[in-house]
């Protein structure tokens, strides 16, 4: 059965947020929070019969108005003027804390209208939790493709290297060869030499 909804609002940056979900933690979910603005006072849920409307017939959706305007929330809405960001400073002020005294609590009509927009924020979730499963299983391709050619960089460097050592040892023996065969023709031509200039003396004797 779907968990009926209830509408939180909040302000971030230029704007104020509202947003139909079955509970507080799954607002913040949902606004992308890292703290609990509940417990910071800078979050509620509102009984304001246009805000609820407009949320429950986009539940699970974050609406927007600009902040310090009391206009219609708007899946897009334009930024505030710089008049009404400067108003919006200066009544900026954390919601009044939950206190724990009896009182009427907020609570929407269990109406088909709010059924069906259960219903529908069952659906976007649904949706939303489809897409990160899809968004992880890229990142997951995403990261095993690149850790395969890290591999393949690897190897086609591995492979260079083990042919340029190759080359190198090559090298070395050839230059061994060759200064053998250096030291050889210095012997030789020293024998030769000795011969030639022996043979020379002779003849001038």
């Amino acid at each position: 059965m779907p968990r009926k909804l209830k509408t939180y609002v909040t302000s971030s940056g230029f704007f104020d947020l509202a947003v139909a979900a079955p509970s507080m933690k799954a607002a913040l979910a949902i606004w992308g929070s890292k703290g609990n603005e509940f417990q910071q006072g800078f979050a509620k849920e509102t009984d304001d019969p246009a805000i609820i409307k407009a949320t429950m017939e986009h539940p699970g959706i974050v609406l927007r108005r600009p902040v310090g305007t009391d206009g219609a929330f708007k899946e897009h809405a334009e930024l505030p003027k710089l008049s009404a960001l400067q108003k919006a400073l200066k009544e900026k002020q954390p919601p009044p804390t939950v206190t724990k005294t009896p009182k009427k609590e907020l609570r929407q009509p269990d109406t088909a209208a709010s059924r069906k927009a259960a219903e529908l924020y069952d659906l976007a979730q649904q949706r939303r939790e489809r897409e990160e499963q899809r968004d992880r299983a890229r990142r997951e391709k995403e990261k095993v493709r690149r850790a395969q050619a890290v591999e393949k960089a690897k190897a086609a460097l591995d492979a260079a290297l083990e042919n340029h050592e190759k080359r190198n040892a090559d090298i070395a023996n050839e230059r061994e060869r060759l200064d053998r065969r250096a030291r050889f023709e210095d012997e030789r031509w020293k024998e030769e030499k000795n011969r030639l200039e022996a043979a020379l003396k002779r003849a001038r004797d």
